[in-house]
């Protein structure tokens, strides 16, 4: 009986050693705005990654109508909660409708990125894009911190999913902004190709 024990124990524990967390801190893009939380993308995510041989629990810890701000503001809990090996940041859309300081988005950014660093993660950020009526010069001064950011702090850089969909019509809310219950296995699908490599290569290093 001890022995059987004591496997049990040892396959309970090498399951959990080789099973790594994955957190999403966002905003209505990966909250499920509209919609039961079960439906949202980074949900969906899981049973991808599974499929394709993975073991990462994803947690969605996305709230609408955040900020970059809300964001920085919540991730400390976040990370003592979870102990997350990968962070992906989805922040900035609602930063930049309401038309905030660059300086100040890419101030926020760059802390919670440290600080995910610094907790034994590894960031993954984003890239948004704010529509073009806001003006040519603010649009590419706020498209720009994303990619450097990317490179300051060796964050791996993902696309913005919702450049994929929004001229799909049938896959569009009536705001024009937010995707339905219909995009969201494929968002899923997207995010886990775009993640892939990363998990293959070990450019993530889980702690």
């Amino acid at each position: 009986m001890m022995r059987f024990l004591s496997v049990l124990l040892f396959v309970f524990f090498s399951l959990k050693a080789y099973s790594n967390t994955l957190l999403v801190v966002g905003d209505s893009l990966s909250a499920g705005y509209q919609m039961s939380a079960e439906q949202s993308w980074p949900v969906l995510m899981g049973p991808v990654l599974a499929q394709q041989g993975h073991s990462i629990t994803v947690v969605n810890a996305s709230i609408s109508g955040d900020t970059t701000g809300n964001g920085l503001a919540r991730l400390p809990k976040l990370l003592q909660q979870h102990s997350p090996d990968y962070v992906i940041i989805e922040l900035g859309a609602n930063d930049g409708l309401r038309g905030f300081s660059p300086s100040t988005i890419r101030k926020n950014l760059s802390q919670m990125i440290t600080r995910i660093h610094n907790e034994g993660a590894k960031a993954l950020l984003m890239q948004i894009h704010v529509p073009p009526n806001y003006g040519k010069r603010y649009s590419e001064i706020f498209s720009n911190i994303y990619p450097q950011l990317s490179k300051q702090y060796n964050a791996p850089l993902l696309p913005f999913f919702l450049e994929e969909i929004i001229l799909k019509q049938e896959w569009m809310m009536e705001d024009g902004l937010h995707p339905k219950p219909d995009a969201q296995p494929w968002i899923a699908q997207f995010m886990v190709s775009e993640l892939t490599p990363y998990l293959q290569s070990n450019s993530l290093i889980a702690k």
